[in-house]
């Protein structure tokens, strides 16, 4: 098949959607030559069936804010792929929600889901309706009307929603709340619940942890040790907390975070007191990065991105294309050591291209933010089970998780002259376990 003549077909058909086909056009360049080596491949029409969503729920949600006045917001479900288990992916609350974004996520999380080797599909969903300025009245009042919409459509054994940007442990809570009393049923149909009613430990900080478990291990294998890194942030919510908490606990620096008003550098680096604060940032409700550099004495760099720093390890935390063409380029002048995508989709092509030109180590956010959903699929496991298991248990199993993706990464990504190319590596170890898996069912699966 000729990559190029299948994306300008497919461009023709979803014209616009420009996050979903960027990250459909990354991950066939990737498995091109794997697939044309499977006749079977071609003969199933796995790639127009994979690329293309199982269905989209599109849904009106109408709700009442603190002055009585009726707002209108939009909802969505893209329920893409479940060829290895029931779907799985999580509710993004921004203005910044659209389709694009949503097909975009829920085809990356198919892969990211067949890479945690755990019975998982993907998917996405949320709203264009942004928590930031919003009470907790308001939001929960939301939160109840969105559910009334999309709870037929999931379930345990379905379609199990998690959190994303804007939707934390309160908006799982009032999210779950409704769908119980809809359903009538108390059923692991939600992760990212509160340790009160089904959560698991670890689940807030699994996707900052994985991240740096992957990191260190790109390192290692490299010859390198991360005690001492310098390692620049961007972001301040969930994920960002838990990668500068664990690089922290892992002996690196951590001199940056972001947010939309710009950066903050501090050459001191994270410690408890500050880690501590991010949450309290957070939970704040207001997205600005400013306080922290007030409270602790750090330079705030406005309107600005972290890239600009000499590090030796850069981590985007925040959302997706927020590493360009020109940030890659300061940060391999500068000497780079490592680049992981903590976020879904955190660099441009542009970027990844001239990591991968320089031989900078580089992880896509498919192989080293997948710590995050394996939890999730680590707590519907445990709602299964009706237990619940320690803190280290799950940290335990996290961590062989993200080695067995680490090691798929290895497999399928070693280049002839020792480079490890783990988009390549991540692409086609997800791409063959998904294909493998619809083959095995037939043209329905």
């Amino acid at each position: 098949m000729d990559i190029n003549q299948f994306m300008l077909a497919l461009e023709r058909k979803h014209l616009g959607e420009q996050e979903y086909l960027q990250a459909v056009r990354e991950v066939l360049l990737s498995v091109e030559s794997v697939y044309n080596a499977h006749p079977e491949f071609e003969k199933a029409k796995i790639l127009e069936r994979l690329v293309e969503p199982d269905r989209i729920f599109t849904f009106k949600v109408p709700w009442v804010d603190d002055r009585g006045e009726i707002q209108v917001n939009t909802g969505y479900r893209v329920q893409f792929n479940n060829a290895i288990g029931p779907y799985k992916g999580g509710l993004r609350f921004h203005a910044s929600v659209n389709l694009s974004i949503l097909k975009f996520l829920g085809f990356e999380q198919t892969f990211k889901n067949a890479l945690t080797t755990l019975p998982m599909g993907g998917a996405k969903g949320g709203s264009d309706f942004s928590p930031r300025g919003r009470s907790q009245a308001e939001i929960q009042r939301f939160c109840h009307n969105f559910m009334l919409e999309l709870w037929r459509n999931i379930g345990p054994d379905t379609d199990v929603p998690a959190g994303d940007i804007g939707v934390g442990g309160k908006e799982i809570g009032y999210l779950f709340a409704m769908y119980k009393k809809l359903a009538r049923e108390n059923t692991g149909v939600l992760t990212g619940k509160g340790l009160n009613f089904g959560g698991s430990l670890v689940r807030p900080e699994a996707t900052g942890f994985g991240a740096l478990y992957f990191v260190r291990q790109m390192l290692e294998t490299a010859g390198q040790k991360i005690e001492g890194k310098t390692v620049a942030i961007s972001g301040f919510g969930n994920v960002a907390w838990g990668a500068a908490t664990k690089a922290t606990q892992l002996g690196a620096k951590v001199v940056t975070l972001s947010g939309p008003d710009g950066y903050v550098y501090d050459p001191e680096g994270m410690n408890d007191e500050k880690l501590d604060y991010m949450l309290e940032l957070r939970a704040s409700n207001e997205d600005i990065i400013a306080p922290y550099a007030e409270r602790f004495g750090a330079e705030f760099v406005p309107g600005r991105k972290p890239w600009e720093r000499k590090v030796d390890i850069a981590l985007p935390c925040a959302t997706q294309n927020e590493l360009n063409g020109e940030d890659a380029r300061q940060l391999i002048d500068n000497k780079v050591l490592c680049v992981g995508e903590v976020s879904n989709m955190g660099c441009t092509p542009e970027a990844i291209d001239a990591f991968i030109q320089s031989h900078t180590l580089y992880g896509p956010g498919k192989a080293v933010n997948a710590g995050g959903v394996a939890t999730s699929g680590l707590e519907m496991t445990q709602n299964a089970m009706h237990l619940s298991w320690s803190a280290s248990e799950v940290d335990a199993r996290l961590h062989h998780i993200m080695s067995e993706i680490h090691a798929q990464c290895l497999r399928y990504g070693k280049e002839s002259d020792g480079y490890i190319n783990y988009m390549k590596g991540a692409n086609v170890a997800g791409f063959m376990k998904v294909a493998q898996a619809m083959l095995d069912q037939g043209y329905l699966g």
